[in-house]
Parts: structure tokens; C-alpha cells; sequence
């Protein structure tokens, strides 16, 4: 026997596979089928309705405007994001472009809409506009006096006279003379386009209420989107009612 032999000779054996308990071969999926794609484009519906309501419950809604009453600074067929942010923090201050509920019967008629059309508004692919909701600007909020009187040629809040840059050019801030206390939890409202707005002074003069309840306010308009040469930010004017107190 050679040295380095051990006399101990080393054989080769062959095991027999393990298989680990859990470890299975990957299962194939099958095919949906007819039913089964109908159910999940049911349920992408079902999740998309959800979010869409509560996006305009909670966040924002699209709105189109309908009339010159907030011309220029909104003109017929714009579309409009309105946030609804401040209406449920109750921020809403003067100077903002506001969208409200029509609780007080200013509108007179109602514009018919079509089932495709709600539908289309509820998921936000249409802007709302058939509802029965209008666009101003806040001038006075809870507490202060709003007045106007042809000698002086300007509006004034709690005595304060103001510079509105936003009225439309070739119009003058109003023709009504008027001269009221905003009662606590209303607005007093008026558009850009003060010689084709019907809006607090207007139905004052009528014999109506021309306080806007807070709560009807469905929020702030933030933004133009449509169309794209007019889409812009900031509406609201808050800087001209700096010296109000």
C-alpha cells in the first residue's frame, strides 16, 4: 500500500429528489371569459363613481358659465374648477368668485338635461351647468355694510370706498343706490358685469331677498381650464378690500 492511500474507497450515491412540503408548481390563471371581463369593468365603474363622488363632495367640481353677468373676467362657455374647500371651512372671504345653490329662487326657469348628460356631470367628463346654481363675486360678508350712491360713483364697505379692477371695461360699479347691513351667515354678491347682472342689488329693488346664505355656497371659483386660451388662475380680489376693517 502506497502512502496517501487510506484504503477507504469513496462510492457516488445518487439521492432521490427532495420536495420542499409547501413547494407546489405555479398554477396557470385562467381565462376571465365574457362574464368575467363584464364584472371587472363593473367594478372599475363601481370605484371610479365612488371616487368621482366623493372628489365633488369634498374637493372640487367642473362648472361652464352660461351668461355675460361675469364678463370679463368669465365669459359665456368657460369652464370652470370651483373648489369646494372653502365653503366647508367656511373661509370664504370679499373679493372671492363664488358658486351657490340658487336657494333663493333668483333664477326663474330651469334648463332641461339629459340622463347621458347627469351621468357624464356626476363623473366630471361634463362640466355641471344645468343645475340650478349662479356665479358672483362676494362684496360683503356677515357684518358689514354695503353701500353705493350715484354722487360719490363708488361702492363702499363699512364706509371704506373701493377700486374694483375687475369690473368689466366701459361699466361703471352701479347704477342702484343702495345701503344695507349683510346680516351674520349671508353674502352680499354682485357681478363683474354690473349693467347685465342680476344679482344682490337687482333683487333688491325687486322686492327680494338679496342676501346669499352662506350655506348655499357651493364653493370658490380657483381656476379657468377651458378654453385653453382664457384658462387661467386667481379669480379672487381680496387685496382691494385690504383697508376694510
Amino acid at each position: 500500500m502506497s502512502a496517501g492511500s487510506t484504503g477507504t474507497r469513496r462510492t457516488g450515491v445518487k439521492l432521490a429528489p427532495q420536495h420542499l412540503p409547501n413547494a407546489q408548481e405555479p398554477a396557470e390563471l385562467e381565462p376571465l371569459g365574457f362574464f368575467g371581463w363584464i364584472k371587472e369593468i363593473l367594478s372599475v365603474i363601481l370605484v371610479a363613481a365612488i371616487i368621482s363622488a366623493l372628489l365633488r363632495a369634498f374637493v372640487f367640481q367642473v362648472f361652464w358659465i352660461p351668461s355675460p353677468s361675469m364678463r370679463d373676467t368669465l365669459v359665456e362657455h368657460d369652464k370652470i374648477v370651483v373648489s369646494r374647500i372653502d365653503a366647508w371651512t367656511g373661509s370664504i372671504q370679499r373679493g372671492d368668485v363664488v358658486v351657490f345653490h340658487d336657494e333663493l329662487g333668483w333664477l326663474r326657469s330651469s334648463h332641461g338635461s339629459s340622463p347621458l348628460r347627469r351621468v357624464g356631470e356626476f363623473f366630471g367628463i361634463v362640466p355641471a351647468g344645468d343645475e340650478q346654481t349662479l356665479v358672483k363675486r362676494v362684496i360683503g360678508v356677515g357684518g358689514d355694510r354695503v353701500s353705493f350712491s350715484v354722487e360719490t360713483g363708488r361702492i363702499s364697505v363699512n364706509g371704506v370706498p373701493i377700486e374694483e379692477p375687475y369690473i368689466a371695461q366701459g361699466q361703471v360699479p352701479s347704477t342702484i343706490p343702495f345701503d344695507e347691513v349683510v346680516p351674520e351667515g349671508t353674502l352680499w354678491v354682485m357681478g363683474d358685469n354690473r349693467g347685465n347682472s342680476a344679482d344682490s342689488r337687482y333683487h333688491r329693488q325687486n322686492g327680494e331677498s338679496p342676501f346669499v346664505p352662506v350655506g348655499a355656497v357651493v364653493g370658490t371659483v380657483k381656476a379657468v381650464i377651458l378654453p385653453l386660451n382664457r384658462a387661467h388662475w386667481g379669480l379672487s380680489a381680496p387685496e382691494v378690500f385690504s383697508q376694510v376693517k
